[in-house]
């Protein structure tokens, strides 16, 4: 029986031609060998397998060819190109850095290194993973890297470029290696499963291309591999078998559930793969990965960045065509969090479960958030609308638009103006409706404003949670018809008692926040409240709603407003002499006194 020799060294390039993936190296190559200016030094460096040492061999065998082609390729059939082939050329020599790093190591090759070639007009020396050589080592090969003999090219090759000394970088001409895309990869593994007679479906060779990561090595050892698991009908499904790889269908259909609002037959979709030996964490990333998919498959100019077959491309295009765009962004940020928490999670199964149900109700979301919002005197604008368009989003996420309305809590000045109160505008009731007459004097009207059905609205993390848990509606503001008059007396007292419950509440940050500075009635219906900073202004808005439902019915006015202002409060730096920060911390503990004098210390003043 013939021995077997693994693809990776049986279809090993030979010339400049065949190397995959990396043009603008070979290219270089040639017209440096074509112009006569080789360099000194060559330093390649790149990930592993993509043909640092390979191209290396094919330059120390080219420079010596007697015959080269016209295109500047070794000719193969000298006598310099065959001593090269079988090894026995004296012209040639390989070192490995990871086994040879020593200082005498080097010393050894730099007396190589003086003696002249005997046949040929260069004498190449590869140094393989140069960045294992020690510090030594690489300080005595400095001299001899810089003004080697005529004769003497040198080759490092490296897969940590960072760990070699800046002073042999500047001695090297640097190439960078490029990471092999996955079409050059499945295009080079079919044609040697043409060569080689087996029978490779072009899935299949796309998903080895992909596991490979940019490794054409590492590629031809999981093709090796597969061909024999297959014995030579090398088959999509058998791929993903051995590779342990989610089939691209699991992904279709799971989005064809979420985009359905199925959650059941989502779960169990998830509880299948499980039950096939999937990780979560694999399974969520994928996912990821197959929303990206979808969302780069849906414009015609970035299809190209979809790394696939012909056949799953065509599929990712048909399917971005029935998906939401405001679907896909939300369901990408959903499975990007449940990454972030999964490893820290203690219940991971229910990590994934949870956010596949939030994807569920995406749709749902989405259609309630489309339609067109109708105000009336007994609907008051909920609390996420008095938000500023300027607060922070939830979850990084773009926050819905805001429907403007005759809210009464946050209606924006102008110029010192008051904004109008709730319900002096009736003809805000109807949802085009733009007011015929004037606002009055120092009023702002606000004119409702109706969205469009056909907008792509993007839920927040906070809609998606509560219409999960069934929640539909949020706190409301309550409603009256009573407008007493009230004093800065009675207003104040009410205050400090909603500020005194949320301190037995333990909520110290709106204890904190009310009890800031007295709060000031402006107009007679208008309450200013004093904050210090942006974040105090934002819990304010939050806490809008409870805090008005308190302060209506017990003043009798339900047309009271408040409104947010910062006061500046002003520091005074100085510098303090010894003796007075002592007698400060003296006041706080008398007993540092009898100290000092206990061990009769002085005050450096």
């Amino acid at each position: 029986m013939e021995n077997f020799i693994v693809s990776a060294r049986k279809y090993r390039p030979a010339t400049f031609e065949t190397v995959v993936g990396q043009g603008h190296i070979t290219g270089t190559l040639k017209n440096a060998i074509k112009n006569n200016q080789l360099a000194q030094a060559f330093l390649f460096c790149g990930p592993r397998g993509v043909g640092k040492t390979t191209c290396a061999r094919i330059l120390a065998k080219t420079i010596n060819c007697t015959s080269p082609t016209a295109d500047m390729e070794a000719c193969g059939t000298c006598e310099s190109c065959i001593s090269f082939q079988t090894g026995h050329s004296f012209n040639f020599h390989e070192l490995d850095a990871a086994s040879n790093n020593s200082v005498d190591d080097i010393r050894s090759l730099i007396e190589q290194v003086r003696i002249p070639p005997q046949a040929g007009k260069y004498k190449t020396y590869i140094i393989d993973e140069v960045h294992m050589l020690s510090a030594n080592a690489f300080n005595a090969f400095l001299k001899t890297l810089e003004e080697p003999p005529s004769y003497a090219i040198f080759i490092l090759a490296t897969t940590e470029k960072h760990k070699i000394l800046p002073t042999i970088l500047s001695r090297c001409q640097i190439f960078d290696f490029n990471r092999i895309q996955v079409e050059d990869i499945a295009g080079h593994l079919s044609q040697i499963a043409s060569r080689e007679n087996i029978q490779a479906e072009p899935d299949g060779l796309h998903i080895i291309a992909q596991k490979a990561d940019g490794g054409l090595r590492d590629a031809l050892s999981m093709f090796d591999q597969i061909v024999s698991f297959t014995n030579r009908n090398l088959t999509y499904k058998a791929v993903i078998e051995n590779l342990n790889i989610l089939d691209y269908d699991y992904y279709f259909r799971l989005t064809d559930q979420l985009t359905g609002a199925n959650v059941s037959e989502a779960l169990l979709l998830f509880d299948e793969i499980l039950n096939n030996g999937f990780d979560g964490n694999n399974f969520i990333n994928g996912l990821a990965s197959h929303l990206r998919n979808l969302l780069v498959a849906k414009d015609p100019q970035t299809t190209r960045l979809l790394e696939v077959s012909e056949n799953i491309r065509q599929k990712y295009i048909r399917q971005s065509q029935q998906v939401q765009t405001s679907f896909l962004l939300t369901a990408l940020n959903l499975a990007n969090q449940c990454d972030l928490h999964y490893k820290n999670s203690k219940n991971q199964r229910l990590q994934v479960e949870l956010s596949l149900i939030k994807m569920c109700h995406i749709p749902s979301v989405i259609q309630l958030a489309q339609q067109p919002h109708t105000p009336t005197d007994s609907d008051q604008i909920k609390k996420k609308t008095n938000l500023s368009s300027n607060s922070p989003v939830t979850s990084g996420l773009p926050a819905e638009p805001v429907v403007p309305g005759p809210g009464p809590d946050f209606a924006t000045p102008h110029h010192g103006t008051t904004a109008a109160p709730a319900n002096e505008n009736p003809d805000n009731n109807k949802p085009d409706a733009v007011p015929v007459n004037p606002a009055p004097a120092g009023k702002i009207a606000l004119t409702p404003v109706t969205l469009p059905k056909t907008s792509l609205l993007i839920p927040s993390l906070t809609d998606l949670e509560r219409a999960a848990a069934g929640e539909d509606e949020e706190p409301k503001y309550l409603t009256g018809n009573d407008k007493e008059p009230f004093t800065q007396a009675q207003m104040a007292e009410l205050w400090n008692e909603y500020a005194e419950q949320a301190k037995t509440n333990h909520r110290i940050n709106v204890y904190t926040l009310l009890s800031t500075a007295a709060p000031l009635l402006e107009a007679d219906d208008v309450i200013i409240a004093h904050v210090e900073h942006k974040i105090q202004e934002t819990l304010l808005q939050e806490e809008m709603i409870e805090l008005l439902n308190f302060l209506r019915p017990r003043l009798k006015n339900f047309n009271i407003t408040i409104r947010p202002r910062q006061i500046e409060r002003e520091v005074v730096n100085r510098l303090y002499t010894s003796g007075e920060k002592y007698q400060y911390l003296v006041g706080k503990n008398p007993k540092l006194e009898e100290m000092r004098r206990l061990f009769n210390l002085d005050i450096n003043t």
